[in-house]
């Protein structure tokens, strides 16, 4: 179970060639490999599924494929949809709805996600925030002026002003699943709202079940407090070189930083190649 930015790719969507080799190697050797992601289909691109892939659990579990099946896909309800939409404008925090067909944002969502974009992107590089950086070249497929009101959203994200949003918006929506991406803690960028019981661990286990596997023979790659969840279930949970200190701490192995090859190193070291 790989995640996808900061395991797979770089937080500059660059892949290396090291993990395109070592995935096809592994294949090749009898394993299944399936990324793990936050990210709808609509943001698994073509050189993703070009690596060679059996499948993947997007929408941080919403939605579950294998060899072209879908096995699973949890979407928020219309009422659900709108009465969110309706709060975050209310609130005036920018979101965009993210479902398998697309990413829709919120009316002001070019302008006002500008500055959280840019520092969640100069803390995944280390680097400060770089005027280059815009929504649009973050989010090459990004459709503004679409319908918000929808049926067919995993999820949503939206603009933090303060943490206490997210905060707010947990105890508004009490039927939802929340969470917080871009930053730890009070530091966090965005906030997240989906269907409730919706995890990465949630979606392994139905994938296992679907593919009548055993637990005892999963590994999980991640780099980010989302990944925890998918980690701990997997019997070996690996930490990228450039994860956050909290999944290193609980991961069995930690590997080099993914544009370093951490990747194929840990493939290695678990003689999956």
């Amino acid at each position: 179970m790989l995640d996808v930015d900061g395991t797979l790719v770089d937080y500059e969507n660059h892949l290396p060639d090291s993990a395109v080799t070592a995935i096809r190697k592994a294949r090749g050797n009898g394993h299944r490999v399936f990324i793990c992601t936050g990210r709808s289909k609509a943001e698994v691109y073509p050189p993703l599924w070009e690596i060679g892939l059996d499948g993947m659990i997007g929408g941080n579990g919403s939605y579950v494929e294998c060899d072209g099946q879908v096995v699973l896909h949890r979407t928020l309800s219309l009422e659900q949809c709108r009465c969110v939409v309706d709060w975050l404008h209310e609130r005036r925090l920018e979101f965009y709805l993210e479902g398998n067909d697309g990413l829709f944002a919120s009316e002001g969502f070019e302008h006002g996600a500008l500055k959280a974009v840019r520092a969640y992107n100069a803390a995944k590089r280390h680097e400060e925030e770089g005027a280059a950086i815009t929504v649009r070249s973050v989010f090459p497929d990004m459709i503004f002026g679409a319908e918000l009101y929808r049926s067919d959203v995993n999820k949503i994200s939206y603009v933090l002003n303060a943490y206490e949003d997210s905060l707010v918006a947990k105890a508004h929506f009490t039927d939802l699943q929340h969470g917080t991406w871009g930053g730890k803690g009070a530091t966090a960028l965005f906030g997240d709202i989906g269907v409730n019981g919706i995890t990465k661990r949630y979606a392994i286990d139905r994938l296992l079940e679907y593919l009548g596997a055993e637990r005892t023979h999963t590994i999980a790659f991640g780099d980010a407090t989302i990944d925890i969840s998918m980690l701990e279930y997997c019997a070996v949970g690996v930490a990228m070189g450039n994860a956050s200190d909290d999944v290193k701490n609980m991961a069995d192995l930690i590997t080099d930083e993914v544009g370093n090859d951490g990747l194929a190193h840990a493939f290695r070291r678990l003689s999956l190649i």
